[in-house]
């Protein structure tokens, strides 16, 4: 007869009654020879004691059924400065044109971009070409000429979408991750 080891019941249920266990029920399990081979069978010990002469087991044993920890809550993925990034990048709204700039200045700030080029097209707009250090990806940003009274407004925009608190709001941690550059840190401020 084969040695088993830690031997956990498979199914929440008995197979014959169909009642499920309960944390730390007495059960028995049965490794039966079928027809498909061999299967594993587990019992409440009411219904061993009574079992179909039919089964002849190969291997029997009877363990304690341990209810399975209760899943945890999936947490909630908190936005960064990537994220959020990635997520405009994908729709075009020239509103939040300023948005992105002051994303990708962070990013670059940061370490995460290179800023590779600027370009400038007939009408005077400028475009810069940031490329992601670990994955070689191309960001291109357009340069919304940010100006220094614009910038306040700005700010708060980003750090409502970080699911920040604005000054005079209850304040959380800061994340030193996620940090609004001061406008003083600016370019074309």
């Amino acid at each position: 007869m084969a040695q088993e080891w830690n031997i956990k019941a498979r199914a929440e249920m008995c197979v014959k009654c169909e009642k499920p266990f309960i944390d730390k029920q007495t059960y028995c399990g049965a490794l039966v020879l079928g027809e498909e081979g061999y299967a594993r069978q587990d019992f409440c010990e009411s219904c061993w004691a009574v079992r179909d002469e039919k089964i002849h087991p190969y291997s029997v044993w009877q363990s304690v059924f341990r209810m399975p920890p209760d899943k945890p809550e999936e947490a909630l993925t908190k936005e960064t400065t990537e994220s959020l990034l990635r997520k405009m990048m994908e729709d075009d709204d020239s509103t939040k044109n300023n948005v992105r700039y002051i994303l990708a200045v962070m990013l670059e700030r940061k370490r995460v971009f290179i800023e590779r080029d600027v370009q400038t097209d007939d009408d005077g707009e400028i475009t810069r070409i940031y490329e992601h250090r670990k994955t070689g990806e191309t960001f291109v940003i357009p340069d919304p000429h940010l100006q220094l009274d614009q910038l306040e407004d700005t700010q708060e925009q980003v750090v409502l979408m970080l699911g920040g608190t604005l000054p005079g709001e209850k304040a959380a941690e800061p994340e030193s991750n996620d940090e609004i550059p001061s406008p003083a840190d600016q370019p074309n401020a």
